[in-house]
């Protein structure tokens, strides 16, 4: 075989497991796309249960001395909680501006021994024993074999569609629209979340370090239109206001970068190796990015299928293992997220009755909640922790 892991994609996944497995001497090739990495709406904060995942896999002193800001507070409207403090990892937030953790990371496993072609596509894959990956590099197509093929190429995977597996989605329920800013009026060492469960809208606002900001605002996709280009950036401080945040926040900001808006279901692909071809982050399962759960996910596959290849040589039998884990703390995760929309943005009767026997108690003890933010999927969600935390316990 001409390598033991052919990755397709170079970001996030795809770079921190090439760095992992080719630090433990196997051969590894990370296919990327782009030329350079470019700015996209995205996620740019790691969440503490991400961050002990970061250190876990050796990439944490990387991402605070290249490219990430540790930030300690998570603030909300009279709350403003110690993350390090309160959260088993013992680490704050890492956010950073995802192009640039991008090429740290991609930087990191080359450097680390890992071949990098770039730019080329994954066009295809085989898969078998060994399986295919065919690349195209300009107007020249080439196959290389692998004892893994590896997709981590993103939400709209071309390898998990070539390789056959199928994909789950949740229905849509909510919109999130996403910008950069420059010099808003909060401090640079906390996380600003505004959520308002009376009119479905969140708003959560990500120092980034040198002044800049990532500001998200969130509502149902039924209750306006999506935000993009400069000419909504007014209509996307009237929804961050709308959900709460206090207006002078953004009176003196300068807009930084594109104003987008996406859709953001859950999706995923059950078991997600199959005759081998395995797939990782996003391309595995996309979580609700209302939530700010993805990078953190996509840490914890990483981590989970080195962890399992690392402990055998039956590589075929290690990838089903990662699977079978991916299942169970992916459906943890989504179990969390799906009672935290059903409380805070559904609509009608049930839903405000809900409301109203909930919110009063948790304002006296925020324990209640299920802690996504330092736990993850392993956060209480059963039927026990979702009476206690709708109220009804």
């Amino acid at each position: 075989m001409d390598y033991d892991l052919a990755i397709a994609g170079g970001g996030l996944a795809g770079s921190a497991l090439g760095f992992a497995l080719v630090r433990s001497g196997f051969r590894v090739l990370i296919v990327e796309r782009e030329p350079a990495f470019r700015d996209r709406v995205r996620g740019e904060g790691m969440l503490p249960w991400g961050a002990g995942e970061a250190r876990a896999l050796g990439l944490l002193d990387a991402l605070t001395e290249r490219c990430a800001l540790p930030v300690q507070w998570f603030t909300t409207p009279g709350s403003n909680r110690d993350l390090a403090a309160t959260s088993p990892s013992g680490l704050g937030c890492l956010n950073f501006y995802h192009p640039d953790m991008q090429q740290c990371l991609l930087d990191l496993a080359v450097s680390a021994g890992a071949e990098l072609t770039r730019p080329a596509e994954a066009i295809q894959v085989v898969p078998g024993d060994p399986p295919r990956l065919i690349l195209r590099e300009g107007d020249t197509e080439r196959r290389v074999t692998a004892r893994l093929v590896v997709g981590a190429d993103g939400r709209n995977s071309r390898i998990r569609a070539a390789a056959g597996f199928a994909l789950s989605k949740d229905p849509d329920r909510m919109v999130v629209a996403g910008t950069l800013y420059r010099g808003l009026a909060i401090p640079e060492d906390a996380i600003q979340m505004v959520l308002n469960p009376m009119v479905q809208r969140i708003s959560i606002i990500f120092p980034l370090g040198g002044g800049r900001f990532r500001a998200y605002a969130g509502f149902r996709d039924d209750s306006g239109r999506p935000l993009r280009g400069a000419e909504d950036q007014a209509a996307f401080v009237t929804a961050s206001v709308r959900a709460g945040s206090p207006p002078e926040w953004f009176a003196g900001a300068t807009p930084d970068g594109l104003l987008a808006s996406f859709a953001a279901p859950d999706t995923w692909a059950a078991h997600p190796y199959r005759d081998g071809v395995v797939l990782i982050g996003d391309a595995a399962a996309a979580s609700d990015p209302v939530f700010g759960c993805g990078l953190s996910l996509t840490l914890r596959d990483v981590r989970v299928l080195r962890d399992a290849l690392l402990a055998t040589s039956d590589w075929r039998g290690a990838a089903n293992t990662y699977a079978a884990e991916h299942d169970r703390y992916f459906a943890a995760l989504h179990r969390t997220h799906s009672l935290w929309r059903t409380l805070f943005f559904d609509v009608g009767e049930p839903a405000d009755a809900r409301r109203a026997r909930a919110l009063p108690k948790i304002a006296e003890d925020e324990t209640r909640m299920p802690d996504f933010i330092g736990l993850g999927p392993d956060a209480p969600n059963d039927a026990a922790a979702e009476r206690r935390f709708f109220g009804e316990g």
